[in-house]
C-alpha cells in the first residue's frame, strides 16, 4: 500500500463510492488530458472483474435451469422408477448431475461472493489515482493561470500608458496646429497640409504595399 493510499483509504471507510469505470463523467475527465498507466491497470483489472461477476451470474442461471429441469424429470419419473431399471438409471443419474450442480453453484457463489469486495478495493485505488491526477493538473494549471493572469494585468498597465500618451500626443497635435493656424493664416496652412498630408498618405501607401 502507498502513502497516499495509507492517508486516504481509512477515511474512505464506509464511504460509499460508484464504481468510476462503469461511468460516464469519470471517463469525461480523461477526453482532454492522458491518463496514467497506473489508471489503465486499475480500470481493466475493474473490468475484468465486472465480466467475470456477469460471467458467474449467467453461470449460475443456467445451473440453476439444468437443476430444476432435472428435478421435474425426477418427479415426472418417480413412479415407474422403480418397476423400470432403465428410468430408474436415469433417475440416479439425474440425482448425480443435480448434486454436481450444488457443487458447481456453491463454488461460483463463493467466487461472487469474494468478487464485490475486489472491485470495491481496486475502485478506491482507482479513485485516490484520479483524485492525485486531477489535483496535480489543477495545480499545475493554477500557476499557469496565474502567471496569465499577471501577464494580462501587465498588458493592461502598458496599454493605460499608451492610450495615455496618445491621447497626450493628439492633444499636443492639435495645439500645435491650432496655434499655426492661428499664427500663420489658413492660407498658408493649406498650402503646409497639401504638403506634410501628401507626404504622410505616401508613407502609409508605401508601407501597405
Amino acid at each position: 500500500m502507498s502513502r497516499v493510499e495509507e492517508v486516504y483509504i481509512p477515511a474512505l471507510t464506509d464511504k460509499k463510492i460508484p464504481i468510476l469505470t462503469l461511468d460516464n463523467k469519470w471517463h469525461q475527465l480523461f477526453t482532454q488530458r492522458n491518463s496514467t498507466k497506473e489508471i489503465k491497470v486499475l480500470e481493466n483489472s475493474i473490468n475484468e472483474l465486472l465480466k467475470r461477476q456477469g460471467k458467474l451470474q449467467t453461470q449460475v442461471k443456467e445451473i440453476k435451469k439444468l437443476k430444476a429441469k432435472l428435478m421435474d424429470e425426477i418427479m415426472s419419473n418417480m413412479d415407474t422408477a422403480e418397476t423400470n431399471q432403465e428410468v430408474h438409471k436415469k433417475q440416479e443419474n439425474n440425482k448425480r448431475l443435480i448434486s454436481e450442480c450444488n457443487d458447481k453453484i456453491d463454488e461460483l457463489r463463493d467466487e461472487l461472493m469474494e468478487i464485490p469486495k475486489k472491485i470495491s478495493d481496486m475502485n478506491q485505488k482507482l479513485m485516490i489515482e484520479t483524485m492525485s491526477v486531477c489535483y496535480e493538473i489543477i495545480q499545475n494549471d493554477s500557476k499557469e493561470i496565474q502567471e496569465i493572469s499577471e501577464w494580462i494585468s501587465e498588458i493592461r498597465k502598458e496599454l493605460k500608458k499608451k492610450v495615455i500618451k496618445k491621447k497626450e500626443m493628439e492633444w499636443v497635435s492639435q495645439e500645435l496646429y491650432s496655434y499655426m493656424h492661428d499664427i500663420f493664416g489658413a492660407e498658408v496652412i493649406n498650402i503646409f497640409d497639401m504638403k506634410y498630408i501628401g507626404e504622410k498618405k505616401k508613407s502609409l501607401e508605401d508601407k501597405n504595399t
